[in-house]
């Protein structure tokens, strides 16, 4: 994981990756970068960005397997969620 991201939100996946999403570099550089963590093998791997640049947000792993990214801020506090 990019040793610089903070306020990022992390979520288990069914198969037991962790995705962690979004944050922010610690220069008010908001991150829409999204990077999988797999415990067993100890790697990481970049995957598709979010369509907002967020941090301080909310991510909640559904039934089926994607994951609700929620509000958070930007420069303006968001309103917005986007399914992951």
């Amino acid at each position: 994981m990019n040793a610089a991201r903070a306020y990022y939100a992390a979520s288990t996946l069914s198969n037991g990756s962790i995705l962690v999403a979004g944050g922010s570099n610690g220069s008010s550089n908001y991150l829409n970068s999204a990077e999988l963590h797999n415990p067993i093998t100890g790697t990481w791997t970049t995957t598709e960005n979010m369509n907002v640049a967020r941090e301080f947000h909310t991510a909640s792993t559904l039934a089926d397997g994607k994951v609700l990214v929620m509000g958070g801020d930007n420069g303006p506090v968001l309103n917005s969620a986007e399914l992951y």
